[in-house]
This record gives structure tokens, sequence and C-alpha cells, in this order.
């Protein structure tokens, strides 16, 4: 029973799991740069290079033409979450930092890591391989974002965020490993990144710094 609901939910995991992370990181891209004041160009920009940017760098990895480049539909996802963040905007104070943003971006981390880690697999990638591509899918679009905004990729300071992608790739190579269908795997994967994302912005988690672990000389 619990495998039937499953493979209802996620026919095709790859499908259903690259259309929530465009649609969340497009509105997460484009709400950070309406709160820099982007014209709505920018605004576009950033929000679409938020959405694209993991998802052609996987394509590339694995020697495929970036679904950007090819597929209408992505374009139109990507619209559609910037025009979200512009509702989202005009609706809420800070949207940037709002609890629905804060959760759009989880969910978008999720599902893009679950989707690098799907294609990865198909590629017939070896499981450090499978990891790396799921986190480089799940973050490559915010490094991106933040670059366009001007300041350093956050997935590089001290936050609880690109691990999250990490534990979320291992936990999909392991399902399949151990002979679960991609539908199970896809889910456990989203919920493993959704649940530590979720636990570090609530607890406050976060990596320790070189300054923090007390490595370095004052």
């Amino acid at each position: 029973m619990t495998q039937e609901i499953v493979d209802a939910l996620f026919g095709d995991p790859f499908a259903v799991m690259n259309t929530i992370g465009l649609v969340a990181f497009a509105l997460v891209g484009a709400t950070k740069a309406i709160r820099e004041e982007f014209d709505m160009f920018g605004v576009t920009v950033v929000g679409l290079a938020t959405a694209f940017a993991g998802g052609m760098t996987r394509d590339l990895l694995v020697d495929r033409i970036p679904l950007a480049l090819s597929s209408p539909i992505e374009i139109g996802l990507g619209v559609l979450g910037v025009g979200l963040a512009i509702g989202v905007s005009a609706t809420l104070e800070s949207a940037d930092t709002h609890p629905l943003t804060l959760l759009s971006d989880a969910i978008g981390l999720a599902a893009f890591t679950t989707a690098g880690a799907i294609v990865a697999t198909q590629a017939d990638i070896p499981a450090f391989g499978i990891v790396a591509i799921a986190t480089v899918n799940a973050v490559g679009g915010g490094a991106v974002a933040d670059i366009l905004l001007d300041r350093s990729p956050f997935i590089l300071l001290v936050d609880f965020y690109a691990s999250c992608a990490v534990l979320g790739g291992s936990t999909y190579w392991l399902v399949v490993t151990a002979g679960g269908s991609d539908g199970t795997a896809a889910a456990l994967c989203a919920a493993v990144v959704i649940g530590t994302r979720t636990g570090a912005l609530i607890y406050g988690w976060s990596v320790p710094s070189a300054q923090g672990l007390g490595l370095t000389r004052e």
C-alpha cells in the first residue's frame, strides 16, 4: 500500500522535483532581488538564474544539453516563480526573510537535490558523483544569485545549507543501492533535506568556522 502511494505521488520523480524546484527557487531569487531594489529586468534575471544555474551545471556535467535551453516549459515555470515573488513582496513585509520564503527555499533545495541525484544515477555515475551533482544542482543557482547580488555566496559561509543537500544526495544513493524504487528514494531524499534544513532554521545549526574551532591565530 505504501509503495502504491509513493508511485502515485512520484510517477515521474524527476519531473515532479524539477518543477517544484524551478518555481520555488525562482521565487526565492526574485524576492532577494526585489529586496535589493533591482529593476524588473534585474529581478527576472536573478530569479531565473537562481532557478536554472544549478540544473544547467548538472546537465553539462552529465554531457547533455541543458533543459533550460531546450524546454519552453522550464522557462515558463521560472517566470511563474518570478511572478509569485512579485506578489509575495507586494503582500508581505521583508518577504525575502519571511517564513513562507524560507520554506520555499527549503522545498526548492530538497527538490533540486533529488532531481540532481536522479539525473546522476540515470547517467550511471558512481556514488561520489551522485552526491556531488545533487549538491551542485541544489546550491548552484543560489551561489550565482548571490554573485549577481554582489555578496559572498552564503553557502560558503557559516550555515547548514549545502550540507543538507549532501545528506539528501547520500540518502538517495543509499536507498537505490539497497534496492529501493526511484520514487521511494526521491521521497526520502526530499524528506531528509527539508527536515535538516528546517531544523537548521529553527535551532540555528551551522557548520563551524575555522575561527570557531580555534584554528586561527589572533
